[in-house]
């Protein structure tokens, strides 16, 4: 089940997000990028919370994952080409998806990508867009996967503390 986010959802959020870099960090590079301590975080759970658009992903009690979806498209998104025209109101983004690696394989980023689709649809939007770490191997070959269409990748200078080329996906929902 996906459903809405609630406050006492944010430690098993924050763990999930701890858990991604304990993997990253036994890992020889990041596909993430993610900077412990910096982002993602509690804060970064709890912002998403109270602009009410942070959802978890739940199963039997145990919240697997998690996603930011909403329509902010950040400014570097200006320097992308992309080929799906839309009005800003038309567009909804997906940020912050994770998945706990103890779900991992089990087609829960899948769910949850299927999940931001149908809640766009939902809300009327004709487009989502992302962006995922030029580095991030999973993420780069399930979007396209998913019927992602690649739209160019450029620089973005993330939370204002990292310099980083991020690849930049949307599809026609």
């Amino acid at each position: 089940m996906i459903r809405p986010a609630q406050a006492g959802d944010l430690p098993a959020v924050a763990r999930i997000y701890e858990e991604i870099l304990d993997q990253e960090d036994r890992r020889p590079v990041s596909y993430t990028n993610w900077q412990r301590g910096a982002y993602p975080t509690l804060d970064t759970a709890r912002a998403a919370l109270e602009a009410g658009t942070l959802w978890i992903g739940e199963e039997a009690g145990e919240i697997w994952g998690c996603v930011n979806l909403n329509g902010v498209q950040l400014p570097e998104y200006a320097n992308i080409p992309w080929k799906i025209s839309a009005r800003p109101e038309e567009a909804m983004v997906i940020h912050t998806l994770a998945v706990s690696p103890r779900f991992a394989g089990r087609g829960k980023a899948r769910e949850l990508v299927a999940f931001c689709e149908e809640e766009a649809r939902r809300q009327g939007r004709r487009v989502i867009r992302l962006d995922t770490y030029e580095g991030n191997v999973p993420a780069n070959a399930m979007y396209p996967r998913l019927g992602y269409t690649f739209a160019g990748a450029t620089e973005f200078f993330f939370q204002e503390f990292i310099r980083e080329t991020l690849n930049c996906y949307e599809k026609a929902i």
